[in-house]
C-alpha cells in the first residue's frame, strides 16, 4: 500500500460510506452524510450547541508533500476536526470534516498543505468518530479506552512536531494524547 501525500476527499467518503452500509458501524435507521469544510473551528457557538453539533478532534498519521519545492515529509500529529449532529426528528445525521495542513520547513511561505492518508488511518479514524456518535447520539456505553474527546492514533514517532509549521497548532488546535 503507498503512502499518499495527496489529500483525498473520495478517500474518506467511500471509507465513511463502506463502514456505514457494508459493516453496520452506525447501525441505526438514521442516513449519516460526510461533508467537507476548510474554514471550520474547534469551536461551537451557543446557536450550534442548541442544535446538537459536537466536535471530535483526531490526530492521525499522514503525510504531506510541498507545492512549491516538492518536499515530502510525515507526521503523526496530523489534526482532523469533525463536527457532527443527529437530526433525530429528521432521520439525518451530518459529518463535517476539516483536515489541517502543515507549511513546509524548507519553503516557510506560509502556505498550509493537506495530509495524505492511507486508507487503513482514514478507516481508524472514522471508527473512532463513530464510537463518539454511538455514545453522543445514540446514548451508547462507550467501548473505547480514551476518556477525552480527542485522540492520537497508535504511536507512530516522527521527528519532533514542529507547531510552527502546523496550521492546528498555530489556531491553538491540540489532539490531547498525554
Amino acid at each position: 500500500m503507498s503512502t499518499s501525500t495527496e489529500w483525498t476527499p473520495a478517500l474518506w467518503t467511500d471509507t465513511f460510506n463502506e463502514l456505514l452500509n457494508d459493516d453496520n458501524e452506525l447501525d441505526y435507521e438514521d442516513q449519516w452524510s460526510l461533508n467537507f469544510s476548510y474554514s471550520h473551528s474547534d469551536t461551537l457557538t451557543k446557536e450550534e450547541k442548541k442544535r446538537g453539533w459536537k466536535i471530535y478532534c483526531h490526530c492521525a498519521y499522514g503525510r504531506f508533500k510541498c507545492g512549491s519545492c516538492d518536499k515530502t515529509w510525515p507526521s503523526a500529529r496530523v489534526v482532523v476536526l469533525f463536527r457532527y449532529r443527529l437530526r433525530s426528528e429528521a432521520g439525518r445525521g451530518t459529518v463535517i470534516i476539516r483536515p489541517f495542513g502543515q507549511a513546509c520547513r524548507s519553503c516557510q511561505d506560509d502556505t498550509f498543505y493537506h495530509p495524505g492518508f492511507v486508507k487503513k488511518d482514514v478507516e481508524q479514524a472514522l471508527l473512532r468518530l463513530f464510537g463518539k456518535i454511538r455514545k453522543n447520539c445514540y446514548g451508547e456505553d462507550s467501548d473505547d479506552d480514551d476518556n477525552g474527546s480527542s485522540t492520537c492514533s497508535a504511536k507512530v514517532r516522527t521527528k519532533p512536531h514542529e507547531k510552527t509549521l502546523c496550521e492546528a497548532c498555530i489556531k491553538g488546535i491540540f489532539c490531547q494524547d498525554e
